[in-house]
């Protein structure tokens, strides 16, 4: 028979899931209409989550007005509707308020506490909210929408505010042509910077930019990624600033006007007169830093803005290099944990052995691409047959590589005549011997005989296998054996017990990811108990009908949440 398999869609959800990200993100930030940008987040969004109810709060000059800029609801504000909403200043930094925390806030809003508010915001502006209504099948939302959903509102957000920055300097470019050539200046290099993927190329286009428009020969660029800061770009310093230095640097506001009697001798000594912090996701990751401009000239609020936006925009290049870096990293892995998944399926019987006189069904459902499940029906050379399942601890490539290893034992042990007991207690001590101490396997296997009467088994440390004989309701436990597989060394011998099959008998051997899958609350198992009852209620069923009728209960029980892996043989008396 062949073994049932379950593929994940994992890898092909991510990968749109990327590419929707980096389209979008091209697509809002080249956007110069505000309108266009939070049109397609909600679309985007509503659509994403399949949910039908979503608005988007735009925040207006005073600290509590709200106005509905755009409304894809029926019973919720009309857009251009005006709106007062009092929230704390910490709430307006939040990237995400859920309604079953924020009550009030929600109650102040006129919607359902199921619904979200996911905040628009730049890295000094609160600009206002996303709101979406519950998804149609009533589930909350999921970490990983959560994160889809955050990204793209920081991706619009940074569109919001570069188009409204349009906006507002071609208003004012009318009056002063320095405007217009500052906004020109910023739109060049923001499409430069768009198209570049060399952090050392992002560095030479914002150093050509420090001195080609605003004649700036001293500067210096510091980010900080993963607590580590590091000068990615500088000119005209006279010594590069020590680690304490860095540390000093982004602990300043994040507009720092620097009087040389009372700011650090870094500073002095490199005649930097103007520091300013750049901040993603609410968060300082980046300081630019700036010496006296070749004009004489200060530095007034239009000269920081400017710097501020220079600086960002060379940031969340940086941002999306080091974003690409992770993805590419991140297929790469999936790559090749696909190709260990295909390998690991090659480890397994597949099709299942036929067996005279015994109707087999077997299955393999890992929780994760690769997993630490294993078993195995193996024809020895007396013409007799091993019946072999276990479970190796943790999950993943670790426990992959040591289900791989006791597979090649138990192959490699097949042909030679030595007793199970023996040959338990060899594996064990292999095991012992070359894995960590906190890696062990529990471990069951039997050796039918060659008139198909008999099995003798060993249990090693696993759930103990159910046998039900025929017109009876409770099973009999194969449980002698011993200590499971790499805990100690062989002390003890293994002890080996046999069985007579008669005819209706049903053998069912599991991993605990049958007994131990959880209710969707995680409050309850699913148990031994009702893993009884179950095969009580489809006895008279084939063996692959009873084995899904396992499957199917688990699901039912879990709501089709999987912790762990499930692995199964149920095997017939005809």
């Amino acid at each position: 028979m062949k073994k049932s398999t379950r593929f994940s869609s994992d890898d092909t959800q991510s990968r749109f899931e990327l590419r929707t990200l980096l389209e979008t993100s091209r697509m809002l930030i080249e956007s110069q209409d505000p309108d266009f940008v939070l049109n397609n987040l909600l679309l985007i969004t509503m659509g994403k989550l399949m949910v039908s109810k979503g608005m988007i709060l735009i925040r207006k000059p005073g600290q509590y007005s709200y106005v509905i800029s755009k409304s894809k609801a029926r019973g919720w504000h009309k857009e251009g509707t005006d709106i007062t909403l009092k929230l704390e200043v910490d709430l307006q930094k939040n990237p995400i308020l859920r309604g079953d925390e924020y009550t009030e806030v929600f109650t102040q809003l006129g919607v359902s506490e199921q619904s979200t508010l996911f905040n628009l915001r730049t890295s000094n502006h609160h600009l206002g909210f996303l709101c979406l209504g519950p998804k149609g099948t009533q589930q909350p939302l999921s970490d990983h929408e959560l994160e889809f959903i955050e990204s793209l509102t920081i991706i619009s957000s940074v569109a919001i505010a570069n188009s409204r920055m349009f906006q507002e300097l071609r208003q004012i470019n009318r009056k002063l042509d320095r405007k217009v050539h500052d906004l020109n200046t910023l739109l060049e290099l923001s499409k430069d910077f768009n198209l570049m993927v060399d952090r050392d190329e992002i560095a030479r286009v914002f150093k050509f930019a420090m001195l080609g428009q605003m004649l700036i020969r001293t500067f210096f660029f510091a980010l900080d990624v993963d607590d580590k800061k590091t000068i990615v770009a500088q000119s005209g310093l006279n010594e590069d600033p020590s680690q304490e230095n860095l540390d000093a640097l982004f602990e300043l506001d994040d507009v720092t006007h620097c009087v040389q009697d009372n700011d650090s001798a870094f500073l002095t000594n490199n005649d930097i007169k103007l520091v300013i912090g750049l901040r993603f996701q609410n968060e300082k990751i980046a300081v630019v830093g700036v010496g006296p401009r070749a004009n004489n000239e200060g530095y007034e609020d239009a000269e920081v803005n400017f710097l501020e936006s220079l600086g960002n925009l060379a940031l969340l290049t940086i941002q999306k290099t080091l974003l690409l870096e992770e993805q590419i990293e991140k297929r790469q892995m999936e790559e090749e944990l696909n190709l260990a998944k295909t390998i690991q399926e090659g480890l397994l019987p597949d099709p299942l052995p036929t067996i005279e006189g015994f109707d087999i069904a077997a299955i393999n459902v890992s929780s994760r691409q690769v997993g630490g499940d294993y078993f195995d029906i193996i024809e020895t050379p007396d013409n007799g047959h091993l019946l072999a399942i276990a479970d190796v601890t943790g999950k993943g490539v670790p426990a992959s590589l040591l289900m791989a290893n006791l597979q090649s034992m138990l192959h490699a042990l097949a042909p030679i005549d030595v007793t199970l007991n023996e040959a338990t207690g060899s594996i064990n001590d292999i095991i012992h011997d070359n894995t960590p101490s906190d890696k062990f396997i529990t471990f069951f296997w039997g050796k039918l005989s060659e008139n198909r009467q008999k099995l003798t088994y060993v249990n090693a440390g696993h759930n103990p296998p159910l046998l039900f004989r025929k017109g009876e309701e409770e099973p009999v436990l194969l449980e002698e054996g011993g200590v499971i597989l790499g805990a100690m060394p062989s002390m003890m011998p293994y002890e080996s017990s046999e069985i007579e099959f008669r005819e209706g008998d049903l053998l069912v051997l599991f991993t605990d990811g049958v007994t131990e899958a959880m209710n969707p609350d995680q409050s309850e198992e699913y148990e031994e108990h009702r893993l009884i009852d179950c095969l009580n209620r489809n006895r008279d069923k084939n063996s692959e009908n009873i084995m899904q009728a396992i499957i199917d209960d688990i699901n039912s029980f879990s709501n089709n949440v999987q912790y762990d892996d499930i692995t199964m043989i149920v095997l017939q008396v005809s």
